[in-house]
């Protein structure tokens, strides 16, 4: 059996080539909708290597390791299953010029399923419908990353400090950082992980952090901090608000006293900075509101005033619904809303200020290189959507019913303050700042990006 899907890319056959030799290639190319744990990944591919993941049917993880051979430099990798759910794989890549600035990628697939003729009954016209689905986000997202990187005119490769770099946006940063042949540094609160890789160690609770370590990083992205989700007790607040505050606090006087301080500190916020503001549109220039999340977003930004104040050009990104199913608010709502039972969340008026990962990871990227961003940027996407509409547009993407509404009550008798002021709360962001400086969204249509991040 055979499949086979190209796609005319506007990069040259070497950049992509390069793109996909590099580590964190693998990770952005599996799709979101795809439950894959890499187990042993090498860095980066090369000829003889093996990958090792577990690939995910429902609760069975079934073993697949693949080996990566015949590469002709440039222009072919080849990758055949040694062990895994096929009977045979082999896949081929190829990256062939067209003209001097674009080139074609082709993905041909041999593959034989198990059980023979029955395997090919049975299974086969949904291996073929996975197979559509996986390529087309594999090539989709090569298309956009790799003309997100050649975006930037500035050539220079960074050395990135991420605190929360195993976290949704962390993780997704990381990977697409070094696709980009840029170095990624993780600050992590492990010793011992900290001296066996390129590690960065600190530990807010103790306000230690190796400044050392950070000598001569080109930039930091600062992301950690205590998830906000679930019922809000005095304890619970006082851990989201000190992360954020003491977490950053240190990371940011740790970078003022740096005899070779980075360029740029992008640390995140959301925009939960300006409070429950109903139909009202704001943008950067608008002041905070009231309650608990926009006071922790305040501290959370006044936290970094000694990186400011040193001379550090810093970016704070007021998230909104980042829009991710390996994680955070989306994946959260899925199975509700694949079994049918979803619905709006009370009224369904309040604005839903959303954004894609991949304009997360773009946003981020932006800010490195871009000198006009400073200070607030609303990290949203342009188009902006009630929750009612929300609800609508996920459950035509799925194709289930959305008439089951979360009432008022329900809400907050399940979450209390925290549903009030996260999902009963709303406010109509707009991205000022970003459009203003020309960022370019890969998602401004909701539609079009759930179709994308869920293989619809």
């Amino acid at each position: 059996m055979e499949f086979e899907k190209s796609t005319l890319l506007p990069v040259t056959a070497d950049e992509l080539y390069r793109w996909h030799m590099r580590p964190g290639a693998f990770h952005r190319l599996v799709p979101p909708f795809q439950r894959v744990r890499v187990l042993d990944e090498p860095d980066g591919i090369a000829e003889g290597e093996t990958l090792t993941m577990k690939v995910y049917q429902g609760p069975v993880g079934l073993r697949w390791v693949a080996n990566h051979r015949d590469f002709i430099e440039g222009r072919q990798f080849v990758d055949e299953q040694i062990r895994g759910p096929f009977a045979a794989w082999t896949h081929t890549h190829t990256f062939e010029p067209e003209g001097p600035d674009q080139c074609r990628l082709t993905d041909h697939i041999d593959y034989e399923l198990p059980m023979g003729p029955l395997g090919r009954l049975v299974g086969g016209g949904m291996t073929r419908r996975m197979l559509q689905r996986m390529f087309e986000f594999r090539h989709t997202r090569s298309r956009l990353d790799l003309m997100r990187h050649a975006s930037i005119s500035d050539d220079r490769t960074l050395t990135v400090a991420i605190t929360g770099a195993s976290g949704l946006i962390g993780g997704h940063l990381s990977h697409f950082l070094t696709t980009g042949g840029h170095e990624v540094r993780p600050v992590v609160r492990s010793r011992e992980e900290a001296e066996s890789g390129d590690g960065i160690y600190w530990n807010i609770d103790e306000g230690e952090i190796d400044a050392d370590a950070l000598e001569g990083v080109d930039a930091v992205v600062h992301l950690a901090g205590e998830n906000i989700f679930g019922r809000w007790t005095d304890a619970k607040k006082h851990r989201i608000m000190e992360s954020r505050r003491k977490g950053t606090r240190l990371l940011s006087e740790a970078l003022a006293d740096l005899e070779d301080p980075p360029d740029v500190l992008v640390s995140a916020s959301g925009i939960d900075y300006y409070g429950a503001r109903g139909t009202d549109p704001v943008d950067e220039s608008d002041g905070p509101g009231d309650g608990f999340l926009a006071d922790v977003c305040q501290e959370w930004e006044r936290a970094a005033d000694p990186a400011r104040q040193a001379g550090i050009r810093t970016v704070h990104t007021r998230f909104g619904l980042v829009l991710s199913a390996d994680g955070g608010g989306l994946k959260t709502m899925l199975p509700a809303f694949k079994m049918g039972v979803g619905g709006r969340i009370g009224s369904g008026n309040q604005y839903f200020p959303w954004v894609h990962i991949d304009d997360v990871v773009g946003i981020i990227h932006f800010a490195l290189f871009e000198d006009s961003l400073e200070g607030p940027v609303n990290a949203v996407s342009p188009q902006t959507v009630t929750n009612s509409e929300f609800t609508q547009i996920l459950g035509d993407v799925l194709s289930r019913p959305t008439w089951i509404p979360v009432p008022e009550f329900g809400v907050k008798l399940l979450f209390g303050q925290m549903g009030e002021e996260a999902l009963l709360s709303g406010v109509r962001a707009r991205p000022k700042k970003l459009e203003d400086a020309g960022y370019e969204w890969a998602w401004r249509d909701l539609k079009e990006a759930l179709e994308y991040e869920l293989g619809q």
